[in-house]
C-alpha cells in the first residue's frame, strides 16, 4: 500500500488521486492529480534519458545504457536526495499509476521482444553456438548461486533461500539479446561470423533466461506450502504447452487473410493485442508475471508475412519511446547507490561484477577455443556475451518486488549491469580489431574508362528501397554492352538502416537468413516478385548479379558501400539521388540523409561513383533486353569525369537497343581568350586535360566509325546560355550521362550556385526545376588514383552476402 510520507503527526494515508484536476484557475494543483502527473513524469523521463543517449552516442553504447543511468539519476541515487523534488514529481502515491503505465509498456515491449525471436533459426542453431550459450549460462550461474552465499551471509540474511539461489543465477547468466544485436551492429560485427555466433549463442541464451526465471518466480512465492510453487511452474508449463498448440493454427489462418501491399485488417491487429493482454492476465493469475504471457504470445506469431511487420509498426513506437523508458525510472525509483557504503558493501559490489565477467567471459573462451575458435575471436566472444539490459533489470525488478532483493543487493545488481554492459564496446573495439584493409593487388580496374573495355565491367548498384528497382535494371541492362565483352558482374545492394527500433532485430533475422534483402522469400508478393526480378536477369547469361544487404546506421553507412566496393572489386558505385519524381515531373526529397550517405561515398570510394537521378528509365517495369530502345546522350566539356562519362556511355552504344549522342561544347576561338581568367589557377592542368581529352575522342571516332547508332557533334558556344539551349534541344533524350566536374570555362560558367553540389554544374542544370526534361540523369566522377587514409581503419563489414 503505498504511503504517504510527511513531516507532520497524525496525518491519515490520503486516498487515491483523482484522475484529472480542474486547472490551476479553480485553485486545483495539477501536481495532486494522476494524468497530469503522470505526463509530467513521462515528459521528464523522455527527455532526460534522450538527452544521456545523446550525449554517449560518441561513446557507441546503447541506448538501454542511457535509459538506466537516466532512471539512476532521476531516483533517490541522486535527484530524489531533493525531497521537494521527490514529493512533488514522484510522490509514493503516484507510484502505482507509474508502475501500471510502465508494466503495461513492459508487457508489450515483451511481446516485440517475442517477435524477434524466430524458433526456427533457434532450431537451426549449430552445435558450436549451442555449446558457447550452455557454457555461457552454466559457468555464471554455478558462481552466481556461489556469490548468492556470500551475499547470505552479510547483507541478504532474512530472504528466500531457494528463490534467491535462482535470482542471482539467472542475474549473472543473462545476455541481453536485443543490447547486443545493436553493439554488433553498431561495431559491424552483426554478419560476420563471431557475429552470426554471437547472435545463435544469445538467442539460445535469452530462451533458457527466460525458463529460468520462470522458476525463479515461481520459487519466490510467499505462499507456506513448497507445493504451491510446484503447482506455479506446472501450471506455467501446461499454459505454454496449450499456446503452442492453440495459437499458432489462429495466427497462421489470420496470416493467409493478410496480403501482402494490402493493409492489414485492423480486427487482426486488435485481436493479437487483445491475445496479448489476455496471455498476461492468465500468467499473472498463475503467479509467474504477466510479461511471461506476452512473451510467449510474441514468440507464436508467425515471422513470415505482413501480420508481424504491421504488428511491429502500430505497437513498437508508443511502447519503446514513450511507455518503456517509465520502466527504467520505476526501477530506477528503487536504485539507491547511497545504501552502498563502507569496505564491505563495495567489496560484495566488485565481487558480483568480477563474479559475473569471469564466468560469462571465461566459461565462453573456453569453450569457444574447445571449438577450434581463434583465441582473439573467443575472447571477443567472452565480453560480447557479458552484455546485460532491460532483461537483467526485468529479473532484479521482480526479485525486488517479491522481497528477494533487498534495497542493497538490488543497487549491487543494477550497478552491475550497466558496468558490464558499458565495458561491452570499448574492449572489443581494443580487442577484436579486424587486420587493416590491404591494398587487393588484383583490383586492376577502379574505372569505367580502360585500356581494354572488353575487360569485366563490375558495378555495385545500391538501392533503399522498391522505389527505383525497374529503372535500376534497365540501367544495368543498358550497361550490359555486347557479347564479344566479359560478363557484366553486378553486385545489388539494399542500404537498410539500423535504427533502435526492435524491428531493425527482426529486420536482421530476415535479410540474414534469405540472404536477400528482401523480407518475403518463397511468397508470392510484390517484395517476392522483385526478388524474381533480379533472379530472372541475373539468368539472361551474360550478368552476373548477386543482392546483398548491408544494415548500418545512417551515420556510417557510406562505410558499407565503400569496404564492399573495395572487397567486390567494383570500378563503379551507382547511387540512388535523394529525390525521387513526382507525378507532375518535380523532384521531391525522399530523405534527407541519403544525400549525406551519397556525399560522403563521392569522399572516400575508391573507384568511380555515379548518382543516378531516376525520372523513370525504360518506364516503370524491367523491359526485356530484345525491346529495350533507349536514346542516350554524353554532355561533353572536358576533364577525367567527362571522360569516365563517355567511357560508359561508349559501352552502352554497343547495346543493340541503345542509340547514343556525343555532344562537345568547344568555346568559340573569338570569345576563348576572353575567358582564360577563370582557369587561373590550372594553366598547365588545363592543357594536359585538353590533351587527353582529344586523344579519346580521338579514339572513340576511329572505334566507333561503323556504328550507324552513334552520333558525334561539336557545338561551338560563346555562353552558358547557348549550352542550356542546346541541351533543350535533344529530343526524346532517355539518359544524360554527364561528368560531375566539367572542367573549362563554359562549363564553370554554368556553375551557379546550386542546391545539389554533388551533382556538379551539368547534374545540377538538368535536375533544376527551372530546366524541364524526362530524361534520367547519371552524374559519374571518375576515381583519382588515391585511396582515402579514413577507411583503413573500417572495422570489418555489416553485409549480408547472397551469393
Amino acid at each position: 500500500m503505498a504511503t504517504n510520507i510527511t513531516n507532520g503527526v497524525g496525518h491519515i494515508c490520503p486516498g487515491p488521486m483523482k484522475a484529472t484536476s480542474n486547472g490551476a484557475f479553480q485553485g486545483d494543483d495539477p501536481l495532486h492529480f494522476a494524468l497530469p502527473l503522470a505526463i509530467l513524469q513521462i515528459c521528464l523521463v523522455l527527455v532526460v534519458t534522450r538527452l544521456l543517449a545523446f550525449l554517449m552516442k560518441p561513446l557507441r553504447q546503447p541506448r538501454v545504457i542511457a535509459e538506466i543511468i537516466g532512471g539512476i539519476l532521476l531516483g533517490p541515487s541522486a535527484l530524489g536526495r531533493n525531497q521537494m523534488y521527490i514529493s512533488k514529481i514522484f510522490p509514493p502515491k503516484s507510484l502505482t499509476v507509474l508502475e501500471t503505465l510502465a508494466n503495461l509498456g513492459l508487457l508489450f515491449f515483451l511481446f516485440l521482444a517475442g517477435l524477434e525471436l524466430d524458433p526456427k533459426s533457434i532450431r537451426r542453431t549449430g552445435k558450436k553456438a549451442l555449446m558457447i550459450a550452455m557454457a555461457g549460462i552454466s559457468f555464471p550461474f554455478a558462481l552466481g548461486i556461489g556469490s548468492s552465499f556470500v551475499l547470505r551471509q552479510t547483507i541478504s540474511k532474512d530472504v528466500n533461500s531457494a528463490a534467491f539461489l535462482v535470482f542471482m543465477g539467472v542475474a549473472l547468466s543473462i545476455t541481453a539479446f536485443p543490447v547486443l544485436a545493436r553493439i554488433l551492429a553498431e561495431l559491424k560485427l552483426l554478419t560476420t561470423d563471431i557475429g552470426r555466433m554471437a547472435m545463435s549463442a544469445a538467442a539460445v541464451n535469452d530462451v533458457a533466461a527466460w525458463i529460468l526465471l520462470a522458476l525463479a518466480v515461481a520459487l519466490s512465492g510467499t505462499g507456506q506450502s513448497p507445493l504451491i510453487s510446484l503447482w506455479v511452474f506446472l501450471s506455467g508449463c501446461i499454459f505454454v504447452i496449450c499456446c503452442i498448440l492453440i495459437v499458432p493454427p489462429i495466427f497462421k489462418w489470420m496470416a493467409l487473410r493478410c496480403h501482402e501491399g494490402e493493409p492489414v485488417d485492423e480486427v487482426y491487429i486488435c485481436a493479437t493485442l487483445a491475445a496479448v493482454l489476455a496471455a498476461g492476465f492468465v500468467t499473472d493469475t498463475i503467479g509467474i508475471h504477466a510479461m511471461f504471457g506476452a512473451f510467449v504470445i510474441g514468440i507464436l506469431v508467425p515471422k513470415d508475412g505482413p501480420l508481424a511487420g504491421a504488428l511491429v509498426e502500430k505497437v513498437e513506437d508508443l511502447v519503446s519511446g514513450l511507455f518503456l523508458p517509465l520502466y527504467f525510472v520505476s526501477s530506477g525509483l528503487k536504485t539507491n547507490i547511497a545504501t552502498i557504503r563502507g569496505l564491505q558493501s563495495w567489496g560484495l559490489f566488485v565481487l558480483v561484477t568480477v563474479t559475473a565477467c569471469f564466468g560469462k567471459i571465461v566459461g565462453t573462451v573456453l569453450v569457444s577455443l574447445f571449438c577450434k575458435v581463434p583465441f582473439r575471436e573467443a575472447v571477443t566472444l567472452g565480453f560480447l556475451m557479458n552484455t546485460k539490459g532491460l532483461v537483467e533489470l526485468i529479473v532484479l525488478n521482480i526479485g525486488k518486488d517479491r522481497n528477494v532483493l533487498n534495497d542493497q543487493t538490488f543497487s549491487i545488481m543494477v550497478l552491475m549491469a550497466v558496468f558490464t554492459t558499458f565495458i561491452t564496446t570499448p574492449v572489443v573495439i581494443a580487442v577484436y580489431k579486424p587486420a587493416k584493409r590491404a591494398i587487393l593487388a588484383n583490383y586492376k580496374y577502379r574505372t569505367v574508362e580502360r585500356e581494354n573495355p572488353d575487360t569485366q565491367l563490375r558495378i555495385l548498384a545500391c538501392f533503399h528501397s522498391t522505389r527505383n528497382i525497374a529503372s535500376l535494371l534497365n540501367l544495368l541492362e543498358a550497361s550490359r554492352g555486347t557479347e564479344k565483352r566479359e560478363k557484366l558482374s553486378v553486385y545489388a545492394l539494399h542500404l537498410m538502416e539500423l535504427s533502435e527500433r526492435s524491428s531493425a532485430i527482426l529486420m536482421v533475422h530476415k535479410a540474414r537468413r534469405n540472404g536477400l534483402p528482401f523480407w518475403h522469400k518463397g511468397h508470392r508478393s510484390d517484395s517476392s516478385n522483385i526478388v524474381v526480378a533480379f533472379e530472372t536477369y541475373g539468368q539472361l547469361g551474360r550478368v552476373s548479379i548477386k543482392p546483398m544487404t548491408s544494415i548500418s546506421s545512417m551515420s556510417d553507412m557510406h562505410e558499407d558501400v565503400c569496404s564492399t566496393a573495395e572487397s567486390k572489386r567494383a570500378a563503379i558505385i551507382i547511387l540512388p539521388f535523394h529525390k525521387h519524381q513526382r507525378l507532375d515531373g518535380s523532384l521531391e526529397v525522399t530523405r534527407s540523409d541519403f544525400r549525406w550517405v551519397n556525399k560522403r561515398v563521392l569522399e572516400h570510394a575508391t573507384c568511380s561513383v555515379g548518382i543516378f537521378v531516376d525520372r523513370g528509365l525504360g518506364g516503370n517495369s524491367h523491359v526485356a533486353a530484345s525491346n529495350v530502345s533507349c536514346f542516350v546522350t554524353v554532355l561533353f566539356f572536358g576533364g577525367q569525369d567527362d571522360r569516365e562519362a563517355l567511357a560508359y556511355g561508349s559501352r552502352m552504344a554497343d547495346h543493340p537497343g541503345i542509340s547514343l549522342m556525343v555532344i562537345r561544347f568547344l568555346v568559340e576561338p573569338n570569345i576563348a581568350g576572353h575567358n582564360t581568367i577563370v582557369n587561373v589557377e590550372s594553366g598547365s592542368s588545363t592543357t594536359n586535360s585538353s590533351s587527353l581529352d582529344n586523344d579519346v575522342l580521338t579514339n572513340f571516332k576511329k572505334t566507333k566509325a561503323n556504328n550507324n547508332t552513334i552520333k558525334y557533334e561539336e557545338k561551338p558556344v560563346e555562353n552558358s546560355e547557348q549550352v542550356i539551349s542546346t541541351i533543350r534541344e535533344i529530343g526524346n533524350c532517355n539518359l544524360f550521362l554527364v561528368g560531375r566536374s566539367p572542367v573549362g570555362e563554359i562549363a564553370l560558367a554554368l556553375n551557379k550556385r546550386s542546391d545539389c553540389p554533388e551533382l556538379g554544374p551539368v547534374g545540377s542544370l538538368l535536375t533544376s526545376p527551372d530546366f524541364s526534361t524526362a530524361a534520367s540523369v547519371l552524374v559519374v566522377q571518375q576515381y583519382n588514383g588515391q585511396v582515402p587514409l579514413d577507411l583503413d581503419s573500417i572495422s570489418g563489414q555489416d553485409l549480408t552476402d547472397g551469393e
